[in-house]
């Protein structure tokens, strides 16, 4: 079991009833590679608010960090929605069996719905660009350099990366291969088109010209 009370970097986990519940949901439905995944994603989500100086609730951003790959799971395969709004619909019927108030549901729901579509949430309210931050740094490297090398391996020691790129890769594929028509205009066609032979992602210029529109 983790130990909650560790502080890589200076960052800590909420002490909360809230963030512990969290915890125990995401270690029990996921793999351990998602759950460590999102672990780093909140320790480095929050080294990045510190480097940009912004103010963040720590609970917020550690309940979205959690949840934010829970629709890859196999209960979710035949949905017929992006991962990215499964895994923020399971947050925000988390959040509201506490009552959380509605602001605080819309910010975390937020968050992890676009944590892969880059461009929009760095422009958010601090919780939604630390998410993508997060994950922009874990599973792409994008700002590798703005946290200090000692903090970055004092998280990893904590949440270990062995053979990450391939396995997270597979687990987006696994995640999303049932509903290929989910990946139209998001990062995630890529995965398709590099490991499911056959996909053929959807063209948005053919879209346009062959909608039933005549003119």
């Amino acid at each position: 079991m983790t130990d909650d009370s560790s502080t890589p970097a200076g960052v800590r986990v909420p002490d909360t009833k809230l963030a512990r519940e969290a915890t125990e949901v995401v270690r029990d439905s996921t793999s351990e590679l998602i759950y460590d995944h999102s672990r780093r994603v909140y320790f480095f989500g929050s080294l990045q608010g510190r480097n940009r100086d912004l103010s963040f609730d720590p609970e917020l951003l550690y309940i979205a960090a959690m949840f934010h790959d829970l629709g890859l799971n196999e209960p979710f395969h035949g949905s017929g929605r992006r991962f990215e709004v499964d895994s923020a619909d399971e947050a925000r019927r988390f959040l509201q069996a506490y009552q959380v108030p509605e602001d605080s549901i819309r910010r975390v729901w937020t968050a992890i719905a676009l944590h892969t579509t880059p461009g929009i949430p760095e422009f958010m309210e601090p919780e939604v660009a630390l998410v993508t931050a997060g994950v922009e740094y874990d599973v792409l490297g994008i700002g590798y350099h703005d946290i200090d090398e000692a903090d970055r391996a004092a998280v990893v020691a904590l949440h270990p990366r062995p053979g990450f790129k391939p396995r997270i890769l597979e687990a987006f594929t696994e995640g999303i291969r049932p509903k290929p028509q989910t990946t139209f205009g998001n990062v995630k066609a890529d995965v398709l088109a590099h490991y499911v032979p056959g996909f053929e992602r959807g063209d948005f210029v053919r879209t346009i010209l062959d909608s039933p529109w005549a003119e």
